[in-house]
């Protein structure tokens, strides 16, 4: 009999809710999208396959197409990107969260889906990798990309225009 993948749902609910939020903002439709995921994940439960995957593989899968369906009938990703900070934080903190918002908003679709997984869902890039079907490398290297292209985004003005000091290089060890 395979192991129950909801077995211990704690942490996973608090993955699978980071991954949402960071896809589609936090409150009440990142709750729903995590609640319709995991009714979805009860429902075909007996699906799971542990040799795919671990579960929260399974889920963010699950995941991604409740967010599919939430877009085709509601809010756009923007719109939903762009609410306003929850009172009580403090201004500096809101003006971050909506600049790096928007940022990732410039993104193209699969670098926000592989900065959601990376830091939303909380995934190594190799959980990735074996998530989408791809390699680990070709993971690693567009999770790199798009770190750059948000670092150079939410850089001021004037300091993309800067060469960054590179860190010296260490010596490279060749045998003859």
């Amino acid at each position: 009999m395979p192991r129950d993948p909801l077995a211990d749902p704690k942490p996973l609910v608090r993955r699978v809710y980071a991954y949402v939020a960071y896809r589609i903002g936090h409150g009440p439709d990142a709750q729903d999208v995590t609640s319709e995921t995991f009714a979805r994940a009860l429902h075909y439960r007996s699906s799971f396959d542990p040799k795919q995957g671990e579960p929260i593989a399974w889920l963010l899968g699950i995941a991604r197409r409740c967010i599919a369906d939430a877009r085709t009938g509601g809010a756009s990703e923007v719109e939903l990107f762009d609410q306003v900070a929850a009172p009580g934080e403090l201004e500096a903190e809101s003006i971050e969260r909506l600049d790096l918002r928007r940022a990732v908003l410039a993104l193209d679709p699969r670098a926000r889906e592989l900065i959601a997984l990376r830091y939303g869902a909380d995934l190594k890039a190799r959980q990735i990798a074996e998530l989408l079907g791809e390699r680990t490398n070709t993971v690693e290297v567009a999770l790199h990309r798009a770190l750059e292209q948000l670092r150079v985004q939410l850089e001021p003005e004037g300091e993309a225009a800067r060469p960054r000091a590179r860190e010296p290089s260490k010596p490279r060890h060749t045998t003859s």
